[in-house]
């Protein structure tokens, strides 16, 4: 056998063996991360949206009084998901008025895994169903 092949199938595995062992840290379990059994709900106004990958997340201002008083931000299901459904970069904007229940993060931070958000202005509707996420637009009170 040829030296130089040696020395890429070398290269390869070491290669395939390092990804392996990133690919696992760059995801969380939801679960670890999210305490399913503190369900809780805010209402909030958007202040920002990332659809980025592996899950976009929005980032809110809880008002009181009219003046916002806490930042929270809340993940969604994985991009790839969330686009399947017809969600873009474009579905939240700031200034956006928002109900949403969630796993609230174990850590104690205002962080929630979003399973029903709701923006009453159009009827929107983002909710997990099972493992997977769906969007209505129901009708305008």
């Amino acid at each position: 056998m040829p030296i130089g092949f040696v020395r890429r199938a070398a290269l390869g595995l070491a290669i395939a063996i390092l990804a392996s062992g990133v690919a696992p840290s760059a995801h969380h379990s939801i679960a670890g991360v999210y305490d399913s059994s503190q369900p809780t709900t805010i209402e909030a106004v958007v202040a920002e949206f990332h659809f980025v990958n592996p899950h976009p997340f929005v980032i809110v201002e809880v008002m009181n009084g009219g003046v916002p008083t806490e930042r929270w931000r809340l993940e969604l299901d994985n991009r790839f998901e969330l686009s399947g459904v017809g969600m873009t970069a474009d579905t939240f904007k700031p200034g956006d008025l928002v109900v949403v229940t969630g796993s609230r993060a174990r850590n104690g931070s205002n962080g929630l895994y979003v399973r029903r958000l709701d923006r009453a202005a159009d009827g929107f509707r983002y909710e997990q169903v099972g493992n997977s996420p769906r969007v209505t637009k129901l009708e305008k009170p």
